[in-house]
């Protein structure tokens, strides 16, 4: 393997990896957000109330995409092999 194909796989490693990750902490960042200014406005700072709509919501998401980051990571694993075959 040269260097050029090294440094393919893992820029498209990494791409997958910010395709994967970007929904959730999208996500998680507007809920947290959302929590923030409810619990400014009724001057409640509880810590769990800004933990469970974020782990229910990520839940959510993950049976939501779960199949389609299962396939992502196939299609990246697959194209990886091919690349070893290649050799």
């Amino acid at each position: 393997m040269t260097a050029d194909q090294v440094l393919s796989i893992f820029h498209e490693a990494i791409l997958v990896m910010l395709k994967l990750s970007v929904p959730f902490l999208v996500v998680s960042i507007a809920i947290g957000l959302v929590v923030a200014i409810f619990e400014a406005a009724t001057q409640i700072h509880e810590q769990t109330i800004t933990f469970v709509p974020k782990i229910i919501v990520t839940a959510f998401l993950m049976m939501m995409l779960g199949s389609w980051m299962i396939t992502v990571m196939t299609d990246l694993f697959q194209s990886i092999c091919k690349m070893i075959i290649q050799l």
